[in-house]
C-alpha cells in the first residue's frame, strides 16, 4: 500500500497566502466594479476606474484551472453586485437575494469560459476573453432575466465625447472601448508575481507592459485609433440645438413612494395617505402650470396617484376609492393642457383572470394621456421587472411564485402595444421606470414615430442616491443612442431633461417637492443605432460563439494527436 506523501506545513501555508490573495483580488476587483458606477462615496461614479476594474480577476483566472475560475466567479459574481446594488433589498425581501444569485451562477460561468478561452487560444487569449465579456454583457439583457445595471459601458455616462459613439453601435461600443484596457493589460500582466515589495511589483509591472507592447502593439494602436475616432466623432456632433423647434414640459416630484400608504395598519390612514399625495400632486402641478412658458403637456411620475382610476370610474366598488378618482378627473378637467399620469390600469378581462372572486381584474403598469379630464391614449409597460412584477412561470416552479405572494408581491400583466402618443405639437412615448434601461425600447418607439421620450420612474422605495443616479446613467443613454431628448419625472429623483447628447440639461433637486418646466428641441431623422439596433453587440456575439467553438476543435484534435 502507498501512503500517499503529506503536505509540509509551508506547503499548506502557501495554499492559504494564495488562496487569501485571490479573494483579495476578486475583492478588489468588486469594489473597482461597483466604483466605477454612481455609489456612495462618488454620487456620478469614478469612469476611469472601469478602464481597469477587471485586471484583478483576469490575473486570477490566470493562476487557477477552470473549475476553480468557476468558483472564483461565482464569488465575484455575489461580491461585485452586492456592493454595486446593495439597495436592492429595500425594492423587496426577495430581490437582493435573487440578483446576487443570478450573477452567482453568471458569472460562475463566465469565468469558467474565460478560462477555457485561455487555454484554447494560449498566444492571444486576451482578445477571444474581450470578446466573450462583451457578449456576456449584451446577452445577460435579453429574455426573463433581462438586467441592465452594470453593463460596463454606463459607467461612462458622464464622458460625454465619448459616449456619442453610442449613436452608431448603442453602449456596447463604449462597452467595448472601456473594457479593452483591462483584458489588454491583464495579459501583460499575466506572469507577474503576487507577492514582493511594492518598489519590486512597480518596476516589474512596467517592464512587462513595454515588452508585451513590442509583442502585441498592433492591437494596442487600434484601440487607441477606435477611442481617438471615437473622441473625434463626439467632438464633430456637438450640435446646437438652439434653432430646433421647442417641446415645454413640465415634470413633477412628489417626493413620496405612492405604494408606502398601502402599508398603513388601517384603510382611514391609507386614504389620508392618498388624499395627501393627491393635494401635493395638484399643488406642484398647479405651480408649475403658473411659471412661464406655459408647459404644453404635464407628466406626473409611474404611479404617483395609486387609486385606480379606469377602474374606479367604470366599477364604483369603493368609496373612499371614487371619491378621490373624481376629485383628480374634476381637476383635470379644469385645465387646458393633458396631464401623462402613472396609474394601474386595471381591467375586467376574464380571458386573463378567469378567477371571479377577483372580479376578472387585471392589473397593467400604464402611462394614461388625459385631456380636460378624459383618458385619451394609454401605454402599458412592455418590459416587466422579472420577479417582483412579472413571473410567467406558475406552473413550472410554483414554489417560487407562492414565496413571491407570499412576499407581498404586486404582479402586472404585460402590455401589447409601443404606444407612440400624440402630444401637442410632438409626438411621444413614456417607456416606464425600468424600462429606460433597454436599448430596444426606446428604439422602437423612436421607429415609431417618437420626437420625444418620456421617462415615468418611482426609485422612492430605495432611499438612495445612488441608486437613482444608476438609473438615470442608463437613461442617458437611451437619448444619445436615438438623437431625442428625454425627461423624466420620478417620485423622489431624479427628475430631469436630457438633451439628444446625452447632457442633462435641468434637474430637480433629489428627495424633495418640485417641479420642473423645461425646454427640450424636436429633432428628426434617425442614428445608425435607430435603423440597425443591436447589430454591434450581435456581431461580438457571434465572435465569441465561432471562437470558443472553433478553439475547443482545435485542443480537441492537438491532444487527440498528441494521444
Amino acid at each position: 500500500m502507498t501512503i500517499p506523501p503529506q503536505k509540509t506545513n509551508n506547503e499548506k501555508e502557501s495554499g492559504w497566502v494564495k488562496i487569501f490573495t485571490h479573494l483579495g483580488l476578486i475583492v478588489l476587483a468588486a469594489i473597482l466594479f461597483a466604483a466605477s458606477f454612481p455609489n456612495l462615496l462618488f454620487k456620478n461614479g469614478v469612469p476611469l476606474l472601469a478602464w481597469f476594474a477587471y485586471i484583478p480577476v483576469l490575473l486570477v483566472i490566470r493562476k487557477n484551472g477552470v473549475l476553480a475560475c468557476a468558483g472564483w466567479g461565482a464569488v465575484y459574481g455575489c461580491a461585485a453586485y452586492s456592493i454595486f446594488n446593495y439597495w436592492l433589498g429595500a425594492f423587496h425581501p426577495l430581490a437582493g437575494t435573487i440578483v446576487y444569485s443570478i450573477y452567482l451562477v453568471f458569472l460562475s460561468a463566465v469565468f469558467a469560459l474565460l478560462k477555457l478561452a485561455e487555454i484554447f487560444y494560449p498566444k492571444r487569449a486576451y482578445l477571444v476573453q474581450w470578446t466573450i465579456w462583451l457578449a456576456y454583457e449584451y446577452l445577460r439583457t435579453k429574455g426573463f432575466l433581462g438586467y441592465s445595471y452594470g453593463i460596463t459601458g454606463y459607467s461612462q455616462w458622464r464622458v460625454i465625447p465619448l459616449i456619442q459613439i453610442a449613436s452608431v453601435t448603442g453602449v456596447w461600443g463604449v462597452s467595448a472601448l472601456a473594457a479593452f484596457p483591462s483584458f489588454w493589460l491583464a495579459a501583460a500582466l499575466r506572469d507577474l508575481r503576487l507577492s514582493g515589495t511594492f518598489r519590486q511589483k512597480a518596476a516589474e509591472t512596467g517592464r512587462a507592459v513595454f515588452l508585451f507592447f513590442q509583442k502585441e502593439k498592433i492591437s494596442a494602436v487600434a484601440w487607441a485609433a477606435a477611442l481617438a475616432a471615437a473622441l473625434v466623432f463626439g467632438a464633430v456632433s456637438n450640435r446646437d440645438f438652439s434653432s430646433f423647434p421647442t417641446a415645454q414640459i413640465a415634470l413633477i416630484q412628489h417626493n413620496t413612494d405612492p405604494w408606502e400608504a398601502s402599508k398603513a395598519p388601517t384603510t382611514r390612514q391609507i386614504n389620508e395617505a392618498y388624499r395627501n399625495d393627491l393635494a401635493i400632486l395638484k399643488r406642484l402641478s398647479d405651480e408649475a402650470l403658473a411659471s412661464a412658458p406655459k408647459p404644453q403637456l404635464v407628466v406626473l411620475p409611474e404611479t404617483a396617484f395609486v387609486p385606480r382610476i379606469y377602474w374606479h370610474t367604470n366599477y364604483r366598488d369603493d368609496q373612499n376609492s371614487w371619491l378621490l378618482v373624481k376629485e383628480l378627473l374634476e381637476y383635470l378637467s379644469a385645465k387646458d393642457v393633458p396631464f401623462l399620469i402613472g396609474n394601474d390600469d386595471a381591467r375586467m378581462e376574464p380571458a386573463k383572470n378567469p378567477d371571479p372572486q377577483k372580479k376578472y381584474r387585471v392589473d397593467y403598469n400604464a402611462a394614461l394621456l388625459f385631456e380636460k379630464g378624459q383618458i385619451t391614449e394609454t401605454y402599458r409597460k412592455l418590459h416587466l421587472v422579472p420577479f417582483t412584477e412579472h413571473f410567467p412561470y406558475k406552473r413550472q416552479f410554483p414554489f417560487i411564485y407562492n414565496a413571491l405572494e407570499k412576499a407581498d408581491t404586486h404582479f402586472w400583466e404585460k402590455g401589447e402595444e409601443a404606444t407612440v402618443f400624440s402630444g401637442p405639437g410632438f409626438s411621444f412615448s413614456a417607456p416606464i421606470c425600468f424600462e429606460d434601461t433597454f436599448g430596444y425600447l426606446s428604439r422602437n418607439f423612436v421607429c415609431r414615430g417618437a420626437d420625444v421620450l418620456v421617462n415615468l420612474s418611482n426609485d422612492a422605495w430605495s432611499n438612495s442616491l445612488p441608486a437613482q443616479n444608476q438609473h438615470l446613467s442608463m437613461a442617458v443613454f437611451r437619448a444619445v443612442e436615438n438623437r431625442r431628448p428625454m425627461v423624466r419625472s420620478t417620485a423622489s429623483g431624479q427628475t430631469c431633461a436630457i438633451d439628444p447628447r446625452g447632457r442633462v440639461i435641468a434637474m430637480s433637486p433629489p428627495f424633495s417637492q418640485a417641479w420642473l418646466n423645461v425646454e427640450i428641441p424636436i429633432v428628426s431623422g434617425n442614428t445608425l443605432y435607430t435603423q440597425y439596433g443591436d447589430y454591434f453587440a450581435v456581431f461580438f456575439t457571434f465572435i465569441a460563439v465561432i471562437l470558443l467553438l472553433s478553439g475547443a476543435v482545435s485542443c480537441t484534435i492537438r491532444k487527440t494527436r498528441k494521444g
